[in-house]
């Protein structure tokens, strides 16, 4: 007998676990499963399908003295360690009354129908402390023995006469406590997997979208058109096994690929009330169904949509469509991938807006240094140009060319970058006309690599050239000399501008770097801040109160061909 019992409940268990691994794979139950927390709905759902595990559990099990050795117990615990207690209770009360009801068994039906409804609530109760542990298969199998024992102890206290209920359970209570709770077990390690498997797509996903970020990165972060969203939207299409990619503006269509370009065409008026929706409601939508896009085209072939929000500073500027081509066909995995995307390509394009406002902001301070530099020296170099109009007119005309050129080069420098050569020439025209106003109290000595090709930001040699003539050598009554060098040095390109003059207070470097002493500083503080933020290098002040300054200038020479 005790041979026959423990095969039944061994084809049993083994009928069961097929089940489960079977079950495990529908992708409604794993929803379920993954879900943190679960609503009315879902917990429905496992009561009833957990409690009728535990029903068939009843019918499949083995008579033995007017009792059952069955596998009702998995149901339940399983219901309660993964649903919570209120699951664990709705099914083992739907299994254990059912077991009180049903006419066959009876000597141990209203024992068993107690210990099914307790089982559950035990399974429940023990869910917070099975989660935090590494191993809930294990404490699955502890959590069923122990349903197990008080099953065993309520047969023996509940059922009549107490001498048949002891020879009941001296026959099932091994083989029930060891397949019921190693049922549970696997089941739980099932269910495990379920978990591993979609922290592996997850970790996949993220991964590509990492991937997919950083190919977009360059382009988006000069902001949102046409031809930024198109290549985008292309790099995500080849990148994913969606049937669609399609990125808008908050109005228009700004790019689509794949299926249904026929009619959801670039520059065409957003045509689905779902996008509209997503962003009013600034949420990400998800629609399993055709009805659900809401698209006015009769015949388009997608039939499934993930639509997120793409923000700059929490404003919804355009929206991000992942779609597929059958019905519930977006997975968890694919929400994760485009909810992902869309935080990333929203801050890649709030990285474009402070971009464009520094380099706005760029701009401005360079028209701000150019406005400060014109007026006096403007009305310096004519008073120099009308005295040597009467004293030396071919010298004076020299000057008007070197002014002439001076301030069209000046008006020009609107670029980023200008070749290194043209910013010499412009301080070579500079210095020329101040050679002239100062005569024999400025001498300039040039020493320059004629074999350097290389472009840097305009008017980084100017304020350094001004401030070393009127805060240096001018400040001597018999001036000084201004020498400006530029040479290769190892991996740089090195500018100096050296002068004998007055020098400067160590103490006040500091201050002349980083604006802090606005009457001398303002030219030589942005040349700097330039130099910061486009090399990461910053100048370098060597001064020798009394002796004379050395401002360098160090380019790498991985950057000199922008």
């Amino acid at each position: 007998m005790l041979l026959k019992l423990i095969s039944g409940l061994f084809n049993q268990l083994g009928v069961i676990v097929l089940a489960a691994i079977i079950i495990s794979k529908f992708s409604v139950f794993q929803n379920y499963i993954l879900k943190e927390k679960l609503n009315c709905i879902e917990k429905t759902f496992f009561i009833l399908f957990f409690g009728t595990v535990g029903i068939i559990g009843t019918y499949w099990g083995i008579p033995v003295n007017d009792a059952i050795a069955n596998s009702r117990s998995i149901g339940v615990v399983v219901a309660g360690i993964i649903g919570g207690p209120a699951v664990g209770i709705g099914a083992g009360l739907i299994a254990g009354i059912h077991r009180m009801l049903i006419p066959i068994a009876r000597f141990t039906a209203v024992a068993c129908g107690i210990s099914t409804i307790t089982g559950g609530l035990f399974g429940g109760l023990s869910k917070k402390y099975i989660d935090e542990k590494q191993d809930r298969w294990m404490w699955g199998i502890f959590v069923t023995a122990g349903v197990e024992i008080l099953q065993m102890g309520l047969i023996l206290l509940i059922s009549k006469p107490f001498g048949k209920a002891l020879e009941l359970v001296k026959l099932i209570f091994i083989p029930m406590t060891f397949i019921n709770s190693f049922g549970v077990g696997i089941f739980l390690m099932i269910i495990r997997q379920i978990y591993d498997d979609h922290e592996k797509a997850g970790a996949l996903k993220a991964q590509l979208a990492l991937q997919i970020a950083s190919e977009t990165l360059p382009i988006l972060r000069k902001g949102l058109n046409k031809n930024s969203a198109k290549k985008a939207a292309q790099i995500i299409y080849e990148a994913t096994q969606v049937s669609a990619v399609s990125i808008t503006n908050n109005e228009n269509i700004l790019a689509h690929i794949g299926l249904g370009d026929d009619h959801h065409i670039p520059n065409k008026p957003i045509c689905t009330k779902l996008t509209k929706r997503a962003l009013k409601e600034q949420r990400y939508i998800i629609a399993q169904e055709k009805e659900s896009i809401e698209c006015p085209y009769p015949k388009c072939p997608l039939k499934a949509v993930i639509v997120v929000p793409l923000t700059v500073d929490n404003i919804p500027i355009g929206t991000l469509k992942l779609y597929k081509n059958k019905k519930n066909s977006i997975t968890s995995s694919d929400v994760e991938l485009a909810k992902g995307l869309g935080e990333l390509f929203s801050t890649q394009l709030e990285l474009s807006k402070i971009d464009y406002q520094n380099e706005l902001l760029n701009k401005a301070e360079l028209k701000a240094l150019q406005a400060q530099i014109q007026p006096h020296f403007l009305f310096n170099a004519l008073n120099t140009i009308i005295s040597f109009c009467r004293t030396d007119p071919s010298k004076a005309r020299e000057l008007l060319l070197k002014l002439s050129y001076y301030l069209r080069t000046q008006f020009k420098n609107t670029d980023e970058f200008i070749p290194l050569e043209q910013e010499i020439n412009y301080i070579k025209a500079y210095l020329s006309i101040e050679e002239a106003r100062f005569s024999d109290r400025l001498k300039v000595i040039y020493d320059i690599d004629s074999d350097i090709e290389c472009k840097v930001p305009p008017l980084l040699l100017q304020p350094i050239v001004e401030n070393s003539l009127k805060h240096g050598l001018l400040s001597k009554k018999e001036g000084g000399i201004v020498k400006i060098i530029v040479r290769k040095e190892k991996n740089n390109v090195l500018i100096q501008i050296r002068d004998n003059g007055v020098g400067i207070d160590s103490s006040k470097i500091s201050d002349l770097l980083n604006n802090s002493n606005k009457e001398k500083g303002i030219g030589i503080s942005n040349v700097n801040a330039r130099l910061k933020s486009i090399y990461g290098t910053q100048l370098e002040i060597c001064s020798d109160k009394g002796r004379g300054t050395v401002v360098t200038i160090k380019i790498p020479m991985g950057e000199v061909e922008k």
